[in-house]
Parts: structure tokens; sequence; C-alpha cells
């Protein structure tokens, strides 16, 4: 993992995180420990309201930061630092 870029490995975790919560709601999978009555409709609702922002936060970030993953981005990367076209 040492090849890959830091923000990469971080934003792709918090994507997967996303992706795997959402297919357990669809699912009906309980994602937290929690017993059917102490649910009330309002925080199952905040609750799914919130992991819905969260999955579209995590897509659009991981979707819109360049991801230096393949040997030719890698290598894209370096020539941009050169440069000082990155941070």
């Amino acid at each position: 993992m040492k090849n890959f870029d830091k923000g990469t490995v971080i934003r792709t975790v918090l994507l997967f995180m996303a992706l795997i919560n959402q297919t357990l709601i669809l699912f009906g999978k309980p994602v937290l420990p929690i017993e059917e009555d102490q649910i009330t409709s309002l925080s199952e609702t905040l609750y799914l309201a919130f992991s819905m922002v969260f999955t579209l936060v995590t897509t659009l970030v991981a979707w819109f930061k360049n991801n230096y993953v393949t040997s030719r981005g890698k290598a894209q990367k370096e020539v941009l630092q050169q440069k000082g076209l990155t941070k």
C-alpha cells in the first residue's frame, strides 16, 4: 500500500464503507444492534437520511478527486509534482 496516495486510500475505504452500509440497509439487515421496538419512525428516518447523505458525499468526493492508482496515473502525478501543479 506504500505506492498508493494516502488520500486515494482514505476516499476508497470510505466509499466502500458507505456502499456496504447502503447494501445492508437495502436488504433490511441492521447495521447497529438496536431492537425493533427501540426504533421510532423518526430515528429510523434520520438514520436512513444520514446514511444516504454519507453515501452521496463519499461517492462525489471519490469521483471528483484524482485517484492515481494505475502506473500511468502515478507517472502523471510525478510529472505534475515536478512542475509544482499539485499539493
